[in-house]
Protein backbone atom coordinates (compact mmCIF):
# COMPACT_ATOMS: atom_id res chain seq x y z
CA UNK A 1 0.00 0.00 0.00
CA UNK A 2 1.55 3.44 -1.27
CA UNK A 3 2.25 5.73 1.85
CA UNK A 4 0.01 8.96 2.15
CA UNK A 5 1.81 12.09 2.46
CA UNK A 6 -0.05 12.53 5.96
CA UNK A 7 1.76 9.44 7.27
CA UNK A 8 5.00 10.27 5.66
CA UNK A 9 4.76 13.34 7.86
CA UNK A 10 4.14 11.38 11.13
CA UNK A 11 7.51 9.98 10.38
CA UNK A 12 9.49 13.35 10.46
CA UNK A 13 9.84 16.77 11.98
CA UNK A 14 8.11 19.19 10.30
CA UNK A 15 10.11 21.84 8.81
CA UNK A 16 9.97 25.61 8.93
CA UNK A 17 11.49 28.60 7.38
CA UNK A 18 12.25 31.73 9.72
CA UNK A 19 13.28 35.06 7.19
CA UNK A 20 13.78 38.01 9.93
CA UNK A 21 16.80 40.51 10.04
CA UNK A 22 16.38 41.54 13.89
CA UNK A 23 18.64 38.36 14.90
CA UNK A 24 17.05 38.66 18.30
CA UNK A 25 13.58 37.81 17.15
CA UNK A 26 14.91 35.37 14.73
CA UNK A 27 16.37 33.44 17.81
CA UNK A 28 13.17 33.68 19.65
CA UNK A 29 11.07 32.58 17.05
CA UNK A 30 13.63 29.60 16.48
CA UNK A 31 13.86 28.42 19.75
CA UNK A 32 9.73 28.36 19.73
CA UNK A 33 9.44 26.21 16.73
CA UNK A 34 12.61 24.18 17.95
CA UNK A 35 10.81 23.26 21.48
CA UNK A 36 7.85 22.07 19.43
CA UNK A 37 9.55 19.74 17.52
CA UNK A 38 9.98 21.36 14.45
CA UNK A 39 13.32 21.46 12.25
CA UNK A 40 14.24 25.03 11.96
CA UNK A 41 16.57 27.32 9.29
CA UNK A 42 16.91 30.59 9.36
CA UNK A 43 17.95 33.73 6.82
CA UNK A 44 18.75 37.51 7.83
CA UNK A 45 17.26 38.81 4.19
CA UNK A 46 14.74 37.75 1.79
CA UNK A 47 17.47 36.72 -1.38
CA UNK A 48 18.76 33.96 1.03
CA UNK A 49 15.36 33.03 2.46
CA UNK A 50 14.36 32.78 -1.13
CA UNK A 51 17.13 30.51 -1.97
CA UNK A 52 16.70 28.33 0.86
CA UNK A 53 12.91 28.10 -0.29
CA UNK A 54 14.19 26.90 -3.44
CA UNK A 55 16.39 24.08 -2.59
CA UNK A 56 14.30 22.65 0.94
CA UNK A 57 10.66 21.55 1.18
CA UNK A 58 8.71 23.32 4.22
CA UNK A 59 6.13 23.40 5.44
CA UNK A 60 5.61 26.69 6.81
CA UNK A 61 7.64 29.77 6.30
CA UNK A 62 7.46 32.74 8.36
CA UNK A 63 8.83 36.17 7.63
CA UNK A 64 8.88 39.67 8.52
CA UNK A 65 7.39 42.23 7.04
CA UNK A 66 10.44 45.01 6.39
CA UNK A 67 13.47 43.24 4.97
CA UNK A 68 16.67 45.08 4.20
CA UNK A 69 16.13 43.93 0.54
CA UNK A 70 12.67 43.08 -0.01
CA UNK A 71 9.51 43.90 0.81
CA UNK A 72 7.29 41.33 2.90
CA UNK A 73 4.24 41.48 0.67
CA UNK A 74 6.65 40.47 -2.28
CA UNK A 75 8.30 37.81 0.07
CA UNK A 76 4.95 36.00 0.33
CA UNK A 77 4.45 36.63 -3.80
CA UNK A 78 7.22 35.15 -4.35
CA UNK A 79 7.70 32.07 -1.76
CA UNK A 80 4.58 30.93 -2.81
CA UNK A 81 5.65 30.69 -6.58
CA UNK A 82 8.20 28.88 -5.48
CA UNK A 83 6.39 26.36 -3.41
CA UNK A 84 2.50 26.95 -3.74
CA UNK A 85 1.66 24.52 -0.93
CA UNK A 86 3.79 25.64 1.48
CA UNK A 87 1.98 28.56 4.19
CA UNK A 88 3.34 31.52 4.41
CA UNK A 89 3.04 33.88 7.86
CA UNK A 90 3.93 37.31 8.34
CA UNK A 91 5.65 38.01 11.92
CA UNK A 92 6.00 42.22 12.26
CA UNK A 93 5.79 44.49 14.15
CA UNK A 94 3.47 46.83 12.00
CA UNK A 95 -0.45 46.67 12.95
CA UNK A 96 -1.46 47.65 10.06
CA UNK A 97 -4.85 46.26 8.30
CA UNK A 98 -4.07 47.24 5.07
CA UNK A 99 -1.07 45.70 4.93
CA UNK A 100 -2.83 42.42 6.49
CA UNK A 101 -5.13 42.31 3.30
CA UNK A 102 -2.40 42.29 0.81
CA UNK A 103 -0.61 39.71 2.36
CA UNK A 104 -3.47 37.45 2.34
CA UNK A 105 -4.60 38.44 -0.88
CA UNK A 106 -1.30 37.53 -2.68
CA UNK A 107 -1.19 33.89 -0.16
CA UNK A 108 -0.36 34.33 3.50
CA UNK A 109 -1.98 32.26 5.41
CA UNK A 110 -1.73 34.83 8.16
CA UNK A 111 -0.69 38.00 9.18
CA UNK A 112 0.50 38.09 13.67
CA UNK A 113 1.58 41.10 14.70
CA UNK A 114 4.94 40.61 17.35
CA UNK A 115 3.13 41.21 20.75
CA UNK A 116 5.40 38.52 22.92
CA UNK A 117 2.60 35.89 22.71
CA UNK A 118 4.23 33.04 20.85
CA UNK A 119 1.61 30.51 22.18
CA UNK A 120 -1.08 32.22 20.08
CA UNK A 121 1.58 32.22 17.40
CA UNK A 122 2.33 28.36 18.01
CA UNK A 123 -1.39 27.78 17.24
CA UNK A 124 -1.35 29.34 14.01
CA UNK A 125 2.27 27.83 12.66
CA UNK A 126 0.35 24.44 13.44
CA UNK A 127 -3.00 25.02 11.71
CA UNK A 128 -0.63 26.33 8.82
CA UNK A 129 0.96 23.20 8.73
CA UNK A 130 -2.40 20.92 9.01
CA UNK A 131 -3.94 22.76 6.13
CA UNK A 132 -0.24 22.11 4.02
CA UNK A 133 -0.55 18.68 5.20
CA UNK A 134 -4.55 18.46 3.98
CA UNK A 135 -3.34 20.45 0.53
CA UNK A 136 -1.04 17.69 -0.67
CA UNK A 137 -3.16 14.75 0.88
CA UNK A 138 -6.11 16.25 -1.20
CA UNK A 139 -3.94 17.19 -4.61
CA UNK A 140 -2.29 13.27 -4.69
CA UNK A 141 -6.06 11.86 -4.32
CA UNK A 142 -7.06 14.47 -7.26
CA UNK A 143 -3.99 12.62 -9.74
CA UNK A 144 -4.36 9.48 -8.77
CA UNK A 145 -8.22 9.50 -9.72
CA UNK A 146 -7.62 11.41 -12.65
CA UNK A 147 -4.76 8.82 -13.57
CA UNK A 148 -7.21 6.11 -13.31
CA UNK A 149 -9.99 7.91 -15.32
CA UNK A 150 -7.79 8.78 -18.05
CA UNK A 151 -5.78 5.15 -18.05
CA UNK A 152 -7.06 2.84 -20.42
CA UNK A 153 -10.05 4.82 -21.90
CA UNK A 154 -9.35 3.25 -25.19
CA UNK A 155 -11.54 0.25 -26.75
CA UNK A 156 -12.52 -3.20 -25.05
CA UNK A 157 -11.63 -1.26 -21.35
CA UNK A 158 -13.80 -0.29 -18.58
CA UNK A 159 -12.95 2.20 -15.76
CA UNK A 160 -9.20 0.97 -15.95
CA UNK A 161 -9.86 -2.68 -16.83
CA UNK A 162 -8.92 -4.17 -19.99
CA UNK A 163 -10.72 -7.36 -21.70
CA UNK A 164 -13.33 -7.62 -24.20
CA UNK A 165 -14.60 -11.55 -23.45
CA UNK A 166 -18.08 -11.97 -22.31
CA UNK A 167 -17.00 -12.93 -18.89
CA UNK A 168 -15.04 -9.79 -18.50
CA UNK A 169 -18.40 -7.76 -19.87
CA UNK A 170 -20.38 -9.60 -17.25
CA UNK A 171 -18.29 -8.49 -14.59
CA UNK A 172 -18.65 -4.51 -15.93
CA UNK A 173 -22.33 -4.82 -15.92
CA UNK A 174 -22.25 -5.62 -11.99
CA UNK A 175 -19.60 -2.99 -11.37
CA UNK A 176 -22.35 -0.49 -13.46
CA UNK A 177 -24.85 -1.92 -11.12
CA UNK A 178 -23.57 -2.01 -7.78
CA UNK A 179 -21.07 1.03 -7.78
CA UNK A 180 -22.75 4.07 -6.65
CA UNK A 181 -24.54 1.59 -3.78
CA UNK A 182 -22.22 0.78 -0.98
CA UNK A 183 -23.16 -2.52 -0.96
CA UNK A 184 -19.85 -4.87 0.15
CA UNK A 185 -17.92 -6.72 -2.56
CA UNK A 186 -15.97 -9.33 -2.29
CA UNK A 187 -13.56 -10.15 -5.54
CA UNK A 188 -12.81 -13.66 -6.31
CA UNK A 189 -10.13 -14.53 -8.31
CA UNK A 190 -5.85 -16.23 -8.84
CA UNK A 191 -3.28 -14.31 -8.11
CA UNK A 192 -2.24 -11.96 -10.85
CA UNK A 193 -5.95 -11.39 -12.66
CA UNK A 194 -6.59 -7.76 -11.51
CA UNK A 195 -8.67 -8.09 -8.19
CA UNK A 196 -7.31 -4.60 -7.09
CA UNK A 197 -8.02 -3.47 -10.78
CA UNK A 198 -11.41 -4.48 -10.09
CA UNK A 199 -11.75 -2.81 -6.49
CA UNK A 200 -10.49 0.41 -8.35
CA UNK A 201 -13.26 0.51 -10.51
CA UNK A 202 -15.49 0.20 -8.41
CA UNK A 203 -14.63 2.80 -5.82
CA UNK A 204 -13.92 5.31 -8.08
CA UNK A 205 -17.38 4.68 -10.47
CA UNK A 206 -18.79 5.29 -7.05
CA UNK A 207 -19.99 8.65 -5.29
CA UNK A 208 -17.09 8.63 -2.72
CA UNK A 209 -14.64 8.79 -5.20
CA UNK A 210 -13.25 11.97 -4.42
CA UNK A 211 -12.55 10.20 -1.02
CA UNK A 212 -9.69 8.23 0.07
CA UNK A 213 -9.31 4.31 -0.97
CA UNK A 214 -7.04 2.73 1.46
CA UNK A 215 -6.32 -0.57 0.92
CA UNK A 216 -4.76 -3.01 3.17
CA UNK A 217 -3.09 -6.32 2.27
CA UNK A 218 -3.92 -8.41 5.82
CA UNK A 219 -1.11 -11.02 5.22
CA UNK A 220 1.05 -8.28 4.88
CA UNK A 221 0.76 -6.83 8.57
CA UNK A 222 2.10 -8.21 11.72
CA UNK A 223 -0.16 -10.63 13.40
CA UNK A 224 0.45 -8.28 17.22
CA UNK A 225 -0.11 -4.79 15.25
CA UNK A 226 -2.98 -5.88 12.99
CA UNK A 227 -5.77 -4.62 15.24
CA UNK A 228 -3.79 -1.35 16.19
CA UNK A 229 -3.20 -0.84 12.34
CA UNK A 230 -6.88 -1.36 11.28
CA UNK A 231 -8.60 0.10 14.30
CA UNK A 232 -5.73 3.24 15.28
CA UNK A 233 -4.79 3.24 19.00
CA UNK A 234 -4.61 5.86 21.73
CA UNK A 235 -1.58 7.61 23.39
CA UNK A 236 -0.46 4.74 26.17
CA UNK A 237 -2.48 2.00 24.85
CA UNK A 238 0.19 -0.14 24.99
CA UNK A 239 4.39 -0.33 24.72
CA UNK A 240 5.23 1.46 21.84
CA UNK A 241 2.35 3.75 21.75
CA UNK A 242 4.04 7.05 21.77
CA UNK A 243 1.30 8.87 20.34
CA UNK A 244 -2.79 8.55 18.81
CA UNK A 245 -2.80 6.64 15.64
CA UNK A 246 -5.80 7.17 13.08
CA UNK A 247 -6.03 3.19 11.50
CA UNK A 248 -7.13 2.44 7.89
CA UNK A 249 -10.79 2.85 8.83
CA UNK A 250 -10.23 6.38 10.21
CA UNK A 251 -8.64 6.97 7.32
CA UNK A 252 -10.89 5.44 5.02
CA UNK A 253 -14.01 7.29 6.72
CA UNK A 254 -16.18 9.15 3.63
CA UNK A 255 -14.45 6.33 1.33
CA UNK A 256 -13.47 2.41 0.17
CA UNK A 257 -11.49 0.49 2.15
CA UNK A 258 -10.30 -2.85 0.49
CA UNK A 259 -9.09 -5.26 2.79
CA UNK A 260 -6.99 -7.72 0.28
CA UNK A 261 -6.54 -11.28 1.42
CA UNK A 262 -9.34 -11.74 3.83
CA UNK A 263 -8.74 -15.08 4.83
CA UNK A 264 -5.54 -13.95 6.38
CA UNK A 265 -7.03 -11.87 9.02
CA UNK A 266 -6.37 -13.08 12.65
CA UNK A 267 -9.86 -15.29 13.30
CA UNK A 268 -9.72 -13.34 16.83
CA UNK A 269 -10.24 -10.20 15.28
CA UNK A 270 -12.73 -11.21 12.83
CA UNK A 271 -15.70 -10.62 14.93
CA UNK A 272 -14.59 -6.97 15.68
CA UNK A 273 -14.58 -6.68 11.83
CA UNK A 274 -18.38 -8.07 11.83
CA UNK A 275 -19.63 -5.47 14.64
CA UNK A 276 -17.96 -2.57 12.80
CA UNK A 277 -19.95 -3.90 9.56
CA UNK A 278 -22.93 -4.43 11.91
CA UNK A 279 -23.12 -1.51 14.18
CA UNK A 280 -21.16 1.24 11.92
CA UNK A 281 -18.99 2.31 14.80
CA UNK A 282 -15.34 1.17 15.78
CA UNK A 283 -13.15 1.73 18.53
CA UNK A 284 -9.34 2.74 19.01
CA UNK A 285 -7.18 0.20 20.62
CA UNK A 286 -7.19 1.34 24.71
CA UNK A 287 -10.16 4.14 24.29
CA UNK A 288 -13.87 3.49 24.71
CA UNK A 289 -15.58 6.22 22.82
CA UNK A 290 -16.90 5.14 19.47
CA UNK A 291 -16.04 6.63 16.49
CA UNK A 292 -17.99 6.49 13.05
CA UNK A 293 -17.53 3.55 10.58
CA UNK A 294 -18.09 5.62 7.57
CA UNK A 295 -16.97 3.68 4.42
CA UNK A 296 -17.43 1.30 2.22
CA UNK A 297 -15.66 -2.13 2.51
CA UNK A 298 -14.09 -4.08 -0.40
CA UNK A 299 -12.60 -7.52 0.21
CA UNK A 300 -10.70 -9.93 -1.54
CA UNK A 301 -8.77 -13.18 -1.72
CA UNK A 302 -7.34 -15.53 -3.93
CA UNK A 303 -8.92 -18.50 -2.23
CA UNK A 304 -12.06 -20.55 -2.31
CA UNK A 305 -13.84 -19.01 0.44
CA UNK A 306 -15.41 -21.89 1.96
CA UNK A 307 -12.09 -23.83 1.54
CA UNK A 308 -10.80 -20.99 4.39
CA UNK A 309 -13.95 -21.33 6.28
CA UNK A 310 -13.43 -25.29 6.55
CA UNK A 311 -9.91 -24.90 7.22
CA UNK A 312 -10.96 -22.30 10.11
CA UNK A 313 -9.04 -19.15 7.96
CA UNK A 314 -12.37 -17.12 7.67
CA UNK A 315 -15.55 -16.94 9.94
CA UNK A 316 -18.78 -18.26 8.42
CA UNK A 317 -20.89 -14.91 9.38
CA UNK A 318 -17.95 -12.55 8.22
CA UNK A 319 -17.96 -14.13 4.98
CA UNK A 320 -21.78 -13.74 4.26
CA UNK A 321 -21.60 -10.03 5.78
CA UNK A 322 -18.59 -9.33 3.38
CA UNK A 323 -20.06 -10.88 -0.20
CA UNK A 324 -23.15 -8.77 -0.33
CA UNK A 325 -22.03 -8.93 -4.11
CA UNK A 326 -19.62 -11.30 -5.17
CA UNK A 327 -17.27 -10.71 -7.99
CA UNK A 328 -15.66 -13.83 -9.34
CA UNK A 329 -12.34 -12.60 -11.73
CA UNK A 330 -11.90 -15.35 -14.76
CA UNK A 331 -7.78 -16.23 -15.08
CA UNK A 332 -6.61 -15.36 -18.02
CA UNK A 333 -6.16 -19.09 -19.53
CA UNK A 334 -10.28 -18.71 -19.57
CA UNK A 335 -10.18 -15.54 -21.79
CA UNK A 336 -7.74 -16.15 -24.35
CA UNK A 337 -9.43 -13.75 -26.88
CA UNK A 338 -8.13 -10.87 -23.87
CA UNK A 339 -4.44 -11.55 -24.64
CA UNK A 340 -3.93 -9.67 -27.35
CA UNK A 341 -5.44 -6.55 -26.63
CA UNK A 342 -3.41 -6.66 -22.94
CA UNK A 343 -0.38 -7.58 -25.00
CA UNK A 344 -0.94 -4.26 -26.94
CA UNK A 345 -1.52 -2.19 -23.76
CA UNK A 346 1.68 -3.49 -22.30
CA UNK A 347 4.00 -3.17 -25.20
CA UNK A 348 2.26 0.17 -26.02
CA UNK A 349 2.37 1.19 -21.66
CA UNK A 350 6.53 -0.07 -21.52
CA UNK A 351 7.25 0.90 -25.25
CA UNK A 352 6.52 4.57 -23.66
CA UNK A 353 8.24 4.04 -19.94
CA UNK A 354 11.57 2.90 -21.72
CA UNK A 355 11.45 5.50 -25.01
CA UNK A 356 11.04 2.51 -27.33
CA UNK A 357 8.57 4.62 -30.02
CA UNK A 358 6.56 2.28 -31.82
CA UNK A 359 7.86 -1.26 -31.08
CA UNK A 360 5.72 -3.80 -32.36
CA UNK A 361 5.21 -7.85 -31.98
CA UNK A 362 5.99 -10.17 -35.00
CA UNK A 363 3.47 -12.70 -35.95
CA UNK A 364 5.97 -15.48 -34.26
CA UNK A 365 5.49 -13.37 -30.68
CA UNK A 366 1.70 -13.26 -30.84
CA UNK A 367 1.45 -17.38 -31.45
CA UNK A 368 3.86 -17.71 -28.48
CA UNK A 369 1.22 -15.13 -26.29
CA UNK A 370 -1.82 -17.42 -27.39
CA UNK A 371 -0.22 -20.90 -26.66
CA UNK A 372 0.79 -20.33 -23.79
CA UNK A 373 -0.42 -21.14 -20.61
CA UNK A 374 -0.53 -17.84 -18.26
CA UNK A 375 -0.40 -19.41 -15.17
CA UNK A 376 0.39 -16.32 -13.43
CA UNK A 377 -2.44 -14.52 -15.28
CA UNK A 378 -1.69 -11.11 -16.51
CA UNK A 379 0.62 -10.07 -14.18
CA UNK A 380 2.97 -12.53 -15.47
CA UNK A 381 2.25 -11.41 -19.09
CA UNK A 382 2.80 -7.59 -18.01
CA UNK A 383 6.22 -9.11 -16.46
CA UNK A 384 6.94 -10.91 -19.76
CA UNK A 385 6.26 -7.92 -22.34
CA UNK A 386 8.44 -5.88 -19.78
CA UNK A 387 11.17 -7.93 -20.39
CA UNK A 388 10.89 -8.54 -23.66
CA UNK A 389 10.78 -4.58 -24.50
CA UNK A 390 13.69 -4.34 -22.12
CA UNK A 391 15.89 -7.65 -23.80
CA UNK A 392 14.46 -6.29 -27.36
CA UNK A 393 17.59 -4.98 -29.68
CA UNK A 394 14.46 -3.68 -32.45
CA UNK A 395 11.45 -2.19 -33.18
CA UNK A 396 10.02 -5.57 -33.66
CA UNK A 397 9.97 -8.34 -30.63
CA UNK A 398 10.59 -11.45 -32.70
CA UNK A 399 10.47 -13.78 -29.46
CA UNK A 400 9.35 -13.76 -26.41
CA UNK A 401 11.13 -15.66 -23.24
CA UNK A 402 8.53 -18.22 -22.22
CA UNK A 403 8.60 -21.70 -22.32
CA UNK A 404 5.88 -23.43 -23.36
CA UNK A 405 5.45 -26.87 -20.40
CA UNK A 406 4.26 -29.87 -22.00
CA UNK A 407 3.09 -31.34 -18.61
CA UNK A 408 0.74 -27.73 -18.24
CA UNK A 409 -3.07 -28.20 -19.36
CA UNK A 410 -3.63 -26.49 -22.68
CA UNK A 411 -6.24 -23.09 -22.57
CA UNK A 412 -9.65 -24.41 -22.77
CA UNK A 413 -10.57 -24.39 -26.38
CA UNK A 414 -14.67 -23.63 -26.98
CA UNK A 415 -15.75 -25.78 -29.66
CA UNK A 416 -17.18 -23.66 -32.48
CA UNK A 417 -21.02 -23.70 -31.84
CA UNK A 418 -22.27 -22.14 -35.84
CA UNK A 419 -22.63 -23.47 -38.20
CA UNK A 420 -21.15 -27.19 -38.08
CA UNK A 421 -21.34 -28.61 -34.35
CA UNK A 422 -24.32 -26.25 -33.11
CA UNK A 423 -25.39 -24.67 -30.01
CA UNK A 424 -26.48 -27.00 -27.25
CA UNK A 425 -30.17 -26.23 -26.82
CA UNK A 426 -30.68 -24.58 -30.65
CA UNK A 427 -33.35 -26.58 -33.09
CA UNK A 428 -32.29 -28.52 -35.84
CA UNK A 429 -34.00 -26.31 -38.62
CA UNK A 430 -31.25 -23.58 -37.57
CA UNK A 431 -28.12 -26.62 -37.38
CA UNK A 432 -29.64 -28.25 -40.47
CA UNK A 433 -29.75 -24.79 -42.97
CA UNK A 434 -32.06 -23.01 -44.81
CA UNK A 435 -34.33 -25.37 -45.96
CA UNK A 436 -35.90 -25.51 -42.77
CA UNK A 437 -35.39 -22.89 -40.03
CA UNK A 438 -33.75 -20.28 -42.59
CA UNK A 439 -35.95 -20.32 -45.48
CA UNK A 440 -38.02 -17.31 -43.78
CA UNK A 441 -35.27 -15.13 -43.24
CA UNK A 442 -35.12 -11.92 -45.17
CA UNK A 443 -32.31 -10.72 -47.35
CA UNK A 444 -31.49 -7.94 -48.34
CA UNK A 445 -31.08 -5.99 -44.86
CA UNK A 446 -28.57 -3.90 -43.03
CA UNK A 447 -27.66 -2.23 -39.95
CA UNK A 448 -29.74 -2.65 -36.79
CA UNK A 449 -32.63 -4.30 -39.03
CA UNK A 450 -30.04 -6.92 -40.02
CA UNK A 451 -28.63 -7.95 -36.83
CA UNK A 452 -32.35 -7.99 -35.38
CA UNK A 453 -33.96 -10.77 -38.02
CA UNK A 454 -30.38 -12.60 -36.57
CA UNK A 455 -31.25 -12.66 -33.42
CA UNK A 456 -34.83 -13.35 -34.14
CA UNK A 457 -33.90 -16.36 -36.26
CA UNK A 458 -31.67 -17.40 -33.52
CA UNK A 459 -33.83 -16.80 -30.61
CA UNK A 460 -37.38 -18.40 -32.46
CA UNK A 461 -35.11 -21.70 -33.09
CA UNK A 462 -33.69 -22.27 -30.02
CA UNK A 463 -35.02 -25.18 -27.95
CA UNK A 464 -36.71 -24.58 -24.55
CA UNK A 465 -34.06 -25.20 -21.47
CA UNK A 466 -34.59 -29.12 -20.08
CA UNK A 467 -34.28 -28.91 -16.20
CA UNK A 468 -31.39 -31.31 -15.56
CA UNK A 469 -29.09 -30.45 -18.73
CA UNK A 470 -26.52 -27.12 -19.54
CA UNK A 471 -28.21 -24.65 -21.80
CA UNK A 472 -25.07 -23.68 -23.98
CA UNK A 473 -23.80 -20.19 -24.48
CA UNK A 474 -25.34 -19.33 -27.69
CA UNK A 475 -23.10 -15.73 -28.09
CA UNK A 476 -20.47 -18.11 -28.04
CA UNK A 477 -21.59 -20.20 -31.13
CA UNK A 478 -23.04 -16.89 -32.52
CA UNK A 479 -19.33 -15.13 -32.59
CA UNK A 480 -17.56 -18.25 -33.67
CA UNK A 481 -19.78 -18.81 -36.35
CA UNK A 482 -19.65 -15.09 -37.43
CA UNK A 483 -15.68 -15.00 -37.19
CA UNK A 484 -15.51 -18.57 -39.22
CA UNK A 485 -18.09 -16.69 -41.57
CA UNK A 486 -15.83 -13.46 -42.18
CA UNK A 487 -12.72 -14.92 -42.50
CA UNK A 488 -14.23 -17.45 -45.04
CA UNK A 489 -15.67 -14.51 -46.91
CA UNK A 490 -12.12 -13.01 -46.90
CA UNK A 491 -10.28 -16.33 -48.30
CA UNK A 492 -8.65 -16.54 -44.57
CA UNK A 493 -7.23 -12.80 -44.83
CA UNK A 494 -7.09 -11.94 -40.71
CA UNK A 495 -6.65 -8.30 -41.84
CA UNK A 496 -9.55 -7.62 -44.16
CA UNK A 497 -11.60 -9.92 -41.68
CA UNK A 498 -11.02 -7.54 -38.78
CA UNK A 499 -11.74 -4.46 -40.93
CA UNK A 500 -15.21 -6.33 -41.95
CA UNK A 501 -16.26 -7.25 -38.63
CA UNK A 502 -15.02 -3.63 -36.79
CA UNK A 503 -12.64 -5.51 -34.71
CA UNK A 504 -9.12 -4.64 -33.59
CA UNK A 505 -6.83 -7.26 -35.36
CA UNK A 506 -4.80 -8.59 -32.56
CA UNK A 507 -8.63 -9.60 -30.52
CA UNK A 508 -9.83 -11.40 -33.94
CA UNK A 509 -6.67 -13.42 -33.74
CA UNK A 510 -7.63 -14.37 -29.48
CA UNK A 511 -10.92 -15.68 -31.18
CA UNK A 512 -9.78 -17.49 -33.89
CA UNK A 513 -7.78 -19.23 -30.72
CA UNK A 514 -10.06 -19.90 -28.67
CA UNK A 515 -12.58 -21.18 -31.13
CA UNK A 516 -10.02 -23.31 -32.94
CA UNK A 517 -10.70 -22.14 -36.10
CA UNK A 518 -7.50 -22.26 -38.26
CA UNK A 519 -7.95 -25.11 -39.62
CA UNK A 520 -11.36 -24.60 -40.47
CA UNK A 521 -11.01 -21.55 -42.60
Amino acid sequence: MTENPQTQKENMANRALIIDDDKLALDLLAFHLTSDGFSVDSAENGSAGLGLAKSNDYDVILTDLNLPDINGIEMVRRSKEISPATEIIVVTGEDSAEKAIEATRVGAFGYIVKDGNYQGLMVDVRNAVERKQQTLINSQQAREIEELRGRLSSRNSYEGVIGGARSMQNIYEIIENVAESDANILILGESGTGKEVIANAIHYKSHRSGKPFVKVNCSALPKDLIESQLFGHIKGSFTGANSDKVGFIGQASGGSLLLDEIGEMPIDLQPKLLRVLQEKVFYRVGSDKPQDADFRLICSTNRLPFEAIQDGNLREDLYYRINTIEIKIPPLRERMEDVPMLAEHFIELYGEKYNRGKIKFSQAAYNQLLNYTWRGNVRELQHVIERAILLSRSDLIEQLDIRLDPSAEPPPIIAAAMPAAGVSGMSSSVQNGPQNGLSSFRTGLTGDELFEEVGKLIVDNLEEPVEGTEQGDVFNGIESGVVLAALRRTRGNKQAAANLLGLYRPRLYGMIKRHNLEERV
